[in-house]
């Protein structure tokens, strides 16, 4: 049902319908509405609402209020707690809003509204309520509650002003002792700020001390009296106020039947009343309710669209023919359509009025509907797929007495195939005996529908000369997607509409009201940013003076000092001699310590600084011609390739 509601917007018909409500028992009750299935039942639903918004037209708002805390109070009472001030004042406020409200409804009774009777149920409870106003006042327990509490409140009242007296008259005499000139309390006593220095020249107990220690803040021995005396009446004044809330807090507990049956009372009333408030906001009107399996829809609109900006609905099924198959083009309101006969119906058995002029709603044992997207990426389903699986639930639940609507009946897969589909569906549907509305584009469906008698074509209108929807249902009458219409209204050229009616109907030839409207239409190219490809870099050029062999360099991070016996390649790597062996750097990781140059003369042999003695023989020997072809190779594979290396 969830999943129903949520697809015909009856959710977002719950959302409005509990803002209207004041409780949360009430607001509860809205969201776990369901469509009533007892006749009575309903048409009793439907006598409230039209008596909730007869009586809202008449005397306004009824005085509701949330009785949530007013309930935990009775219940806490009945334990027998002591109630808090605050929860008596609550409970008062409440009991006046229980008279307001039985006052609102006996005013309705001259009008014959059995709503009105609701009065005979509510019970003002003015002896607790008076009572609670008398002893309860400005968030505290009243002086005159009782003589004892009035005694002891004057009692404190000449301690504190007497103690108070007593302080300023020892500052007046000790003012050269003080570092203010004001009292102050402190842990509840009344001190005077004292010098540290003079604490001895004033009489009394020190009850604390600045944060720097240089004030002393003691309580006269003379205000000490007083102090003593005060905390007695404190205690006394605070027993005689608890026995005053426990009287209070029984009187209650005493009411506690008659207090629960104004909460429920008034819990149901809010519920009734924002029936009828809703009703008001978008105007809506009491429907007749049948078993006969037909509805009228008379002017029908969408609740939740603008009356102003909705074309009315004139619909009618049930008496002549059980299925209705709407046809007619995309963006013309066919889901529109649809969705205001469901969610009106729905609205219909939950005891709601209905957004028509004038209307007459069959009951339905349940509403199936499968309209929009149904793609489930979590469960792996393509749009097809889900609205088969839906289809066939539909199928598996529908009865005589069921409302069924589908919206773009077997799209989503191959044409051919899909109305097929269409078709086998919605002769299950004439099968079951059901009401039912679909959509669909097929004209094969379209034929099928006009050679059976329960089922019916309808269209939703559209304007040929402006090429724009009407919004209008015409019952009767089989429509057309007027798919080329809307393409060449919204700018696609002649050649490439000459080029779908070819693959549609194998002719190039548009209508002449359609070409006329298409041959200006030119397929404009747009720029757009292009891609901006990266160039190929060159390798990067180390800065400055490149090294050379037989350069003295810093090897970093050991502090090294090697000779580059290898110049570096384009990867910046280079070979450098340290002591007993030779290593590849990368640039980065030296630095020039003595440059070549400075080091050796222009035409310096540096094989003997790189090579060994052997390996510059074996060379020797290589240059004269005097090795063989195989003593070559093997010398070659000793020194490591050392000519190779060298070039």
């Amino acid at each position: 049902m969830i999943q129903i509601e949520e697809i015909i917007e009856f959710d977002k018909i719950k959302t409005w319908w509990a803002e209207l409500a004041h409780t949360k028992w009430a607001k509860e009750a809205i969201w776990n509405t369901k469509p009533f299935l007892s006749e009575s039942e309903l048409r009793a639903k439907q006598r409230e609402t039209s008596e909730a918004k007869k009586m809202l037209e008449i005397h306004g708002n009824p005085p509701l209020v949330p009785m949530e805390g007013i309930r935990e109070a009775v219940r806490g009472a009945v334990r027998g707690d002591c109630l808090s001030v605050s929860q008596l004042e609550e409970m008062e406020q409440a009991l006046a809003a229980v008279m307001r409200l039985k006052s609102y409804l006996s005013r309705s009774r001259q009008w014959e509204i059995s709503l009105a009777y609701y009065e005979e149920n509510l019970d003002g409870l003015e002896d607790v309520k008076d009572m609670i106003g008398l002893q309860i006042r400005n968030g505290r327990v009243d002086d005159n509650a009782s003589k004892l509490l009035k005694s002891f409140r004057d009692e404190i009242e000449i301690n504190e002003r007497g103690m108070r007296e007593k302080a300023d008259a020892v500052m007046r005499a000790n003012k050269s002792c003080l570092s203010d000139n004001f009292s102050t309390v402190r842990n509840g006593h009344l001190c005077i700020p004292v010098k540290k220095e003079y604490k001895f020249q004033i009489k009394g107990a020190v009850i604390d001390k600045s944060s720097t220690g240089s004030t002393l803040f003691i309580e006269p021995a003379s205000v000490g009296h007083y102090f003593e005396a005060l905390q007695l009446l404190y205690v006394y004044a605070e027993n005689e106020e608890r026995r005053i809330l426990y009287e209070l807090s029984a009187m209650i507990a005493d009411q506690a039947e008659v207090l629960e049956q104004n909460i429920r009372t008034m819990e149901k009333l809010d519920y009734i009343f924002s029936k009828g408030s809703l009703s008001l906001e978008y105007g809506g009107t009491e429907p007749g309710i049948n078993t006969d399996r037909y509805m009228v829809f008379r002017d029908g609109r969408h609740p939740l669209m603008e009356p102003e900006e909705c074309v009315p609905l004139q619909f009618e099924i049930g008496k002549q023919f059980r299925g209705i198959v709407i046809t007619g083009p995309n963006t013309g309101g066919k889901t529109v359509a649809i969705k205001t006969v469901a969610l009106n119906c729905m609205m219909a058995q939950c005891g709601l009025h209905v957004a028509c002029r004038e209307a007459e709603i069959c009951m339905n044992s349940n509403f199936l509907c499968d309209i929009g997207d149904g793609q489930n990426l979590s469960e792996n389903l393509s749009t097809f797929s889900a609205h088969i699986a839906n289809v066939l639930d539909i199928l598996k639940r529908v009865n005589k007495d069921s409302l069924v609507v589908m919206d773009e009946l077997g799209s989503g897969t191959d044409p051919a195939e899909g109305m097929g589909i269409a078709v086998a569906i919605l002769e299950e549907l004439r099968k079951s005996g059901a009401l039912f509305l679909v959509t669909t584009h097929y004209p094969e469906v379209k034929q099928y529908a006009s050679q059976r008698e329960e089922i019916v074509n309808a269209r939703m209108t559209f304007d040929r000369e402006s090429l724009k929807p009407l919004y209008r249902l015409v019952i009767g009458e089989a429509g057309e997607s007027c798919a080329f219409y809307i393409a060449g209204r919204m700018g696609m050229p002649g050649d490439m509409l000459r080029t779908a009616m070819e693959a549609a109907y194998g002719s190039r030839e548009i209508p002449e009201n359609l070409d006329q409207v298409t041959a200006e239409n030119r397929l404009e190219k747009v720029s757009v940013p292009g891609i901006r490809r990266q160039k190929p870099q060159a390798p990067a050029q180390p800065k400055g003076r490149a090294f050379q062999r037989g350069d003295s360099v810093m090897v970093y991070p050991d502090k090294k000092i090697g000779i580059v016996c290898r110049p570096m390649d384009e990867k910046g790597i280079l070979q450098v001699q340290l002591q007993n062996k030779k290593i590849w750097i990368n640039q980065k990781r030296i630095k020039l310590h003595v440059a070549a140059e400075e080091l050796y003369p222009e035409d310096y042999d540096f094989s003997i600084i790189f090579d060994s003695v052997k390996n510059r023989k074996l060379r020797h020997q290589m240059d004269r011609g005097k090795m063989t072809e195989e003593a070559k190779r093997i010398s070659a594979k000793e020194t490591g390739d050392f000519c190779q290396v060298l070039e």
